[in-house]
């Protein structure tokens, strides 16, 4: 009897050995598995945003007026994709024109045009959208070209 106690005693003690080992083993690869989805996300995520970059120009005459630009993104309406150029501007001169947003291909055809008036004080700085025809499906490469 005292030589099955001590059997199982043994037993118990190196199942729940075993079961540690195998929990560390999980846990360690969760873990690096964890890591390399994280890692490839963001490998994704970068690549991506080096894929979509557009040439943004600001024509000579709207910069002698004080306008500049900050990030530029492209985004998509509710029923369109990549319709919208939504421009951080940057007023270094109290501004209140009409003025001209142009899409052109990396191989410098149009194929993008929206008019819109646009408004800012000296020292202001704010995001405006402009939607264009829900046909127009902003390239990432390309030309955006404010005049």
């Amino acid at each position: 009897m005292k030589y099955l106690i001590v059997a199982l005693a043994l037993m118990t003690a190196s199942c729940n050995w075993a079961k540690e080992k195998t929990k560390e083993t999980v846990n360690k690869t969760g873990e690096v598995v964890g890591k390399a989805g994280s890692e490839f996300v963001d490998g994704v995520t970068k690549g991506v945003e080096k894929t979509f970059e557009n040439e943004v120009k600001i024509s000579e005459q709207l910069s002698k007026q004080g306008l500049e630009s900050g990030k530029v993104v492209i985004r998509s309406s509710e029923h369109h994709s990549d319709d919208i150029v939504s421009a951080y501007l940057i007023f270094n001169s109290n501004f209140d024109k009409e003025i001209t947003i142009k899409v052109l291909s990396p191989q410098g055809k149009e194929y993008g045009r929206v008019h819109q008036k646009v408004k800012g004080k000296k020292g202001d700085a704010f995001y405006v959208d402009f939607a264009f025809d829900g046909r127009t499906n902003i390239d990432g490469k390309g030309t955006i070209q404010f005049e």
